[in-house]
């Protein structure tokens, strides 16, 4: 079968099945979560990678290359982040065609050193090489006391988003269209949740403390893969609640069908997780702090089903951001 034919979920789930042998000492978690988990020894090591290649994951003429920096290393935190831990030390893999200017390397870097410094992050070593264009790999080390699977999920527990789902994947349509920074507010906004996503540690690591996040991760691939990749690794299905799925302001403004953007959007880097009802009332006092929004419950099964306001339901088909589509 050739790559491009492979679907994203085929392959994770065809390399799961090569390297799931005998656990080795201080594995916690493997393949299948935002993250794997090792402990050492008295505490949880968190351990995430990403790629970000030209040309699929972003274009250099539209990125600029401070943002991009920022970007790479967040879209790492964030996977930690979703696991309920703290990031510590990042690794970087780069590699850089012949003919870009040392400017954008020097601005790439720094836009890298900025958000570390806020996630209070050690880059501590790597590798870089030529290439005929721009790839981005950074493996990222956190710690959990305590961390978060994508397994934990139940039926009867209730789903909750962060932020607004869909912004990101405005923001890049209206950048890919001409739209440019400086123009109109609202589409400003849009465009900088695309160009510099803020990773949720602290709530995270809130969620963790608590015990109020039976299972978790991080909104990367579109709100309707991600209840999908929940849903399957819990074992169960999900009712959503249409009109109870976040629409910001400017989503309402300035797109034709902002309820598809925050369903099938990407790459906004909040966190989905679930609730038992049992700690219902220690996830109510984040709400405001975290923008915080209850919008649907998992049910038995593994179907999702979309509910619009008369109850109607029709099966929630996902789609959204998928390697090798």
């Amino acid at each position: 079968m050739k790559l491009p034919r492979l679907a994203e979920q085929e392959l994770i789930a065809a390399i799961r099945a090569d390297f799931s042998g005998k656990k080795q000492g201080g594995l916690a978690l493997g393949i299948g979560d935002d993250a794997a988990v090792i402990k050492p020894g008295g505490e949880n090591l968190v351990l995430t990678t990403d790629l970000l290649v030209e040309g699929s994951h972003f274009l250099r003429s539209l990125y600029p290359p401070y943002l991009l920096g920022r970007k790479s290393l967040n879209v790492n935190i964030s996977d930690v982040a979703a696991m309920g831990g703290r990031p510590l030390y990042a690794l970087l893999g780069l590699g850089l065609p012949p003919s870009l200017p040392r400017s954008w390397v020097e601005r790439f870097f720094a836009g890298m050193r900025s958000a570390a410094e806020a996630g209070r992050v050690r880059l501590i070593g790597g590798d870089l090489a030529l290439a005929e264009k721009i790839l981005i790999s950074v493996t990222l080390v956190g710690q959990a006391k305590t961390f978060v699977r994508r397994s934990g999920g139940k039926p009867g527990h209730l789903l909750f988003v962060s932020g607004y789902p869909g912004r990101a994947n405005a923001g890049r349509e209206l950048l890919q269209s001409g739209v440019r920074s400086g123009r109109d507010r609202a589409a400003d906004r849009l465009i900088k949740t695309f160009l510099d996503p803020v990773p949720q540690v602290e709530l995270g690591l809130r969620l963790s403390k608590l015990g109020a996040a039976s299972a978790m991760l991080d909104t990367s691939d579109g709100l309707s893969v991600d209840i999908d990749n929940l849903c399957r690794e819990s074992r169960v299905g999900a009712e959503i609640l249409a009109d109870y799925i976040p629409i910001s302001p400017e989503l309402k403004r300035l797109r034709k069908s902002p309820l598809q953007d925050a369903l099938y959007g990407g790459e906004d880097y909040g966190l989905l997780f679930s609730v038992p009802p049992s700690k219902l009332s220690a996830v109510a006092k984040l709400e405001k702090e975290f923008c915080l929004s209850r919008i649907g419950r998992l049910v038995p099964g593994g179907k999702v089903y979309l509910l619009d306001p008369s109850g109607r339901k029709t099966l929630f088909v996902p789609r959204g951001f998928r390697h090798f589509k």
